[in-house]
């Protein structure tokens, strides 16, 4: 599935960078290098009504954005820096496409989910930045989408004479906007999800329901469960031990060593699984499998609870769970203080309030480099080792 996954995408981007050269006048697209640039003047006057509706509001819910920006500049060079320690053995820092599974890889995007919540991303933290601009007072030349090699992107491109012009407090507050606005919409969707969960399926729904084995939800590529399990199936037992509930099924795995032979009775009949080493620690046992409590409704209970938790609100909380993840993960991500992100670009006007311009240019041209080096090693080995590990 993985390697699937990989060469839709690749022959998606191929076909679209085809397209864009042959038809780049009649798409109105730009190439500038490998960038790829679709403009538009449209959404300009939707993006101004929400900006003059309460500009204040805006610069305040801003000014308190500011030092939380700050926070995440500073923890976020401390996180980069630390992950240099588990570079060879668990590189944390990869690409993760929606519905690519690599082995080793720190997390699985579902596609769905994940390209719902990757819109979301995109669209919020542009218009964070479209609204702020108008609220300064700077005209928006552009918004469009863009395309750098394989990684797409969406952008407002503010005046650059009206940003020149702006005080430096309304220059930070336009950089911070994007990453603020995604990190709102990631604090909403959190406080949504515990909404649910503990005013309706945890007092109303979950005593309706009972655990009856765990349903596999992933298994990982070249793994010592592929081509042995697959996802949909419930696991009933492991080794002989009943799996009735999440928790059990969690300590018998984690128990789990090298070499051990592993024997799981599923509702499609027993498999056996040698346990391997686990690509991010050699040490511990591996089989390569994620699940999810397998529920099922007790008797005496409404018959459309069952579809109404597994069909709606379930799916709810996961969509609800990677518009967290994505919009606090690119959020922070882009508050890394190297240019031309945010946070690199708030990083120089917070330097040029004490500093002179050429040594605010040193220190952000150093950083910027050192940041950008550790990024790109991190991702270049962590995402081709988990290619080659297929």
């Amino acid at each position: 599935m993985a390697n699937e996954a990989l060469w839709y995408y690749a022959i998606g981007f191929i076909i679209i960078w085809i397209v864009a050269i042959l038809f780049r006048k009649q798409l109105k697209i730009d190439i500038e290098g490998p960038f790829l640039f679709r403009r538009t003047k449209r959404l300009r006057g939707l993006i101004d009504r929400i900006a003059q509706r309460s500009p204040r509001f805006w610069r305040y819910f801003l000014n308190v954005g500011i030092p939380v920006s700050i926070f995440f500049m500073g923890l976020m060079v401390v996180i980069l820096v630390n992950s240099l320690g588990t570079l060879l053995e668990a590189p944390q820092v990869q690409v993760v496409l929606p519905g690519v599974d690599l082995p080793g890889q720190p997390i699985y995007v579902p596609i769905g989910y994940g390209l719902i919540a990757l819109f979301i991303v995109l669209v919020v933290h542009e218009f964070g930045h479209g609204i702020l601009a108008r609220v300064e007072g700077i005209r928006i030349k552009s918004i469009g989408l863009a395309l750098f090699a394989v990684i797409p992107g969406a952008f407002v491109e503010p005046d650059e004479e009206d940003t020149e012009k702006a005080s430096k407090k309304a220059r930070l507050r336009l950089y911070a906007a994007g990453s603020v606005f995604n990190l709102t919409t990631a604090a909403i969707a959190l406080v949504i999800s515990y909404a649910l969960l503990y005013l309706l399926i945890a007092p109303v729904l979950a005593p309706a329901f009972y655990s009856d084995g765990v349903e596999i939800t992933r298994v990982v590529p070249s793994s010592p469960a592929d081509g042995v399990l697959s996802t949909g199936m419930v696991i009933h037992s492991i080794n002989g031990q009943s799996i009735d509930d999440f928790s059990k099924y969690e300590a018998i795995v984690n128990s789990i060593q090298i070499g051990d032979e592993i024997t799981f009775q599923t509702d499609e009949g027993t498999y056996h699984v040698k346990a391997g080493p686990n690509p991010n620690n050699k040490t511990d046992g591996y089989i390569g499998v994620q699940g999810q409590a397998n529920i099922a409704l007790k008797s005496g209970y409404p018959s459309y609870y069952e579809p109404l938790t597994q069909w709606v609100l379930y799916p709810l909380l996961e969509l609800l769970n990677w518009i967290f993840v994505l919009n606090f993960a690119i959020g922070t991500i882009n508050l890394l203080p190297a240019r031309p992100l945010d946070g690199g670009l708030m990083l120089s006007e917070l330097l040029d309030y004490k500093l002179s311009t050429p040594n605010v240019n040193r220190i952000t041209n150093f950083l910027s480099i050192f940041l950008w080096t550790i990024l790109i090693v991190s991702v270049v080995y962590g995402t081709g080792r988990g290619i080659a590990m297929l």
